[in-house]
């Protein structure tokens, strides 16, 4: 069976996927093939042990080379200080969306912070790569704050996904291009 490569472009591109689907695999194969210095933005804290797992076994998959910025309320000052030539990975806003909940910001300040790190992103010369998990497919949460999360995160990955010059949605290690859907008449 014959594959294609899977290419981004020079600007930002973005990740969206399940839980465990290859988003994070994705990105480090594809910046172990980028051209110059890679800086990788984490925004995962080790709150419990199966965290803490989870970002080690991540720190042994990518190079250990590459800067590692630890960013839990990541911010466009943040996205502004990476040097302009190297490729940024960001992963996760999943947990970016998560952290400024339990920050105590309301969906209104969520919704700014998303907006002006997804103009920070476009804004950026290098190659971006962003990742995010895709909550919208799973089952209605059951609590008030699942809900709310669920919420947040759908139009935090709509907002990015809406500027991202290629948006990806992996699934079992497979990727799929989205594309802007154009419903004029």
């Amino acid at each position: 069976m014959s594959t294609s490569p899977v290419r981004v472009g020079r600007g930002f591109s973005i990740l969206v996927g399940g839980v465990r689907s290859g988003k994070s695999d994705l990105a480090v194969r594809l910046g172990e093939k980028f051209d110059g210095e890679v800086v990788f933005a984490a925004t995962a804290e080790p709150l419990d042990d199966d965290m803490a797992d989870r970002i080690t076994r991540h720190q042994h998959d990518r190079p250990a080379d590459w800067e590692l910025i630890e960013a839990p309320l990541l911010d466009a000052g943040t996205i502004a200080a990476v040097d302009a030539q190297a490729l940024l990975i960001i992963d996760c806003i999943t947990l970016l969306a998560s952290n400024l909940i339990f920050a105590k910001k309301t969906n209104a300040q969520i919704e700014t912070h998303m907006s002006v790190l997804g103009h920070a992103l476009v804004s950026r010369t290098a190659p971006t790569i962003v990742i995010s998990n895709e909550v919208g497919l799973g089952v209605h949460p059951e609590t008030d704050l699942g809900r709310r999360y669920q919420g947040v995160l759908g139009r935090a990955n709509k907002s990015l996904a809406a500027r991202a010059e290629t948006t990806l949605f992996v699934s079992a290690g497979k990727v799929v291009p989205l594309q802007q859907l154009d419903v004029g008449w």
